[in-house]
């Protein structure tokens, strides 16, 4: 019962960095930047784009990170996309892009390692990161702000260069975080 607590407080924690990072209209990295990006350019609700984006990893999840994680993981992005639709139902407003990169990198960070202490992600990237440490003892604030810039640079040409370079910060901020709690991840994912 205390997992699933975690991983609804890390949801909401990620859920409220999806809508700072969306209402500066920055991106970011791993599966929700993908999945801001999606929603940007084809109008597809976040939500949406989220499950969409997540499909493919699930499968090495199954085969590399085992049933348990698997499941947390769609329980995760399921929580994630329904939180997030609830982002239409606030009014209008508009974050400084400044201050939209520091909160809603440290935020997404945050939560992204709540949910990582907990044998869960988002999917996606999150999976790969995860394995990768697992596998081979990779850091995973080095893979995901590697893997994360990569997948902003591809979304600047939707928000600019300028809104990229927030974006940029915000990846970097994340990354730090979950670099922060590295060795406590490294523990709570060993094979049980």
């Amino acid at each position: 019962m205390r997992k699933i607590v975690n991983i609804i407080f890390g949801c909401l924690i990620v859920c409220a960095s999806v809508i700072i990072l969306s209402h500066a209209h920055l991106v970011t990295g791993g599966t929700t930047g993908i999945a801001l990006g999606v929603a940007y350019v084809s109008g597809i609700p976040f939500s949406i784009a989220l499950l969409l984006v997540s499909v493919p990893f699930y499968l090495l999840s199954i085969l590399r990170m085992g049933w348990e994680f698997t499941l947390a993981t769609f329980f995760a992005a399921a929580l994630l996309s329904v939180m997030s639709a609830f982002n239409s139902y606030l009014p209008e407003f508009i974050m400084p892009d400044f201050i939209g990169a520091v909160l809603g990198g440290g935020l997404l960070g945050l939560g992204l390692s709540v949910l990582f202490l907990n044998r869960s992600s988002l999917g996606g990237v999150n999976v790969l990161v995860l394995y990768l440490q697992k596998k081979w003892g990779w850091n995973p604030g080095k893979v995901t702000f590697i893997t994360d810039s990569v997948i902003v640079l591809f979304g600047v040409w939707s928000i600019g260069p300028v809104k990229g370079m927030y974006s940029i910060l915000s990846v970097l901020i994340l990354s730090s975080v979950i670099h922060y709690f590295k060795n406590r991840i490294a523990l709570a994912n060993q094979v049980q």
